[in-house]
C-alpha cells in the first residue's frame, strides 16, 4: 500500500469573482491586508519573492511553481530549510462565488510534532482564508493572522 503525504488542508467560500480571489493571492498590495504584513514583489513562477510578518519579526522566501490565472497557485514555502509545498485552488461556483481551497504539504516531522505542524498549517490557512471573506466581502480588515498571538502574550512568555 502506497504511503499517503501528511497535508494541511483549509476551504472557504468567498462571494467574489475567482479571479478577483486569484489577485488578492498574487498581489500582495492586497494579501496584506489577511494574511502577511508586507511581500517584496507579486507572485511569479520561479520568482522568489519575501514574505514578512512584521509583528512577529519573521519573513519567509516563496518561489511559485505553478500559477494559472484564476484555477491555482502553487508555490513552495522555505519557512525553514527545506520548502513545504502550498497548493490554492479556485473553483468558479458562479460569477460571484469562488471556493477556494490550500492545501500545505511535505513535512518532514514525524509522530506528536507532525500532528502540532498540521494543528498549526490548518488553523493558520484557516485564519487566512477568513480574513479574505472579510476583506473582499465586506471591506474589513480583521487581523487575524496578526491577533493569533499578540504582543501581549508573546512579552508574557519571552517570545
Amino acid at each position: 500500500m502506497e504511503k499517503i503525504p501528511a497535508s494541511a488542508s483549509a476551504q472557504m467560500l468567498i462571494r467574489k469573482s475567482a479571479s478577483e480571489v486569484f489577485q488578492a493571492f498574487i498581489d500582495p498590495e492586497v494579501t496584506k491586508h489577511f494574511w502577511f504584513s508586507k511581500g517584496s514583489a507579486p507572485l511569479e513562477v520561479n520568482k522568489e519573492v519575501e514574505w514578512t510578518w512584521e509583528m512577529y519579526g519573521f519573513s519567509a522566501k516563496v518561489i511559485a511553481t505553478e500559477i494559472i490565472a484564476g484555477e491555482c497557485i502553487q508555490f513552495d514555502w522555505y519557512g525553514s530549510e527545506k520548502p513545504t509545498m502550498v497548493r490554492i485552488d479556485f473553483k468558479t461556483l458562479n460569477p460571484t462565488a469562488t471556493y477556494v481551497s490550500i492545501v500545505h504539504s511535505g513535512f518532514d516531522q514525524t509522530g506528536e510534532d507532525l500532528v502540532e505542524t498540521l494543528k498549526d498549517s490548518t488553523g493558520g490557512f484557516t485564519l487566512v482564508l477568513a480574513g479574505l471573506k472579510a476583506y473582499l466581502e465586506h471591506g474589513i480588515r480583521l487581523n487575524l493572522v496578526g491577533d493569533k498571538y499578540p504582543a501581549e502574550l508573546r512579552d508574557l512568555e519571552g517570545k
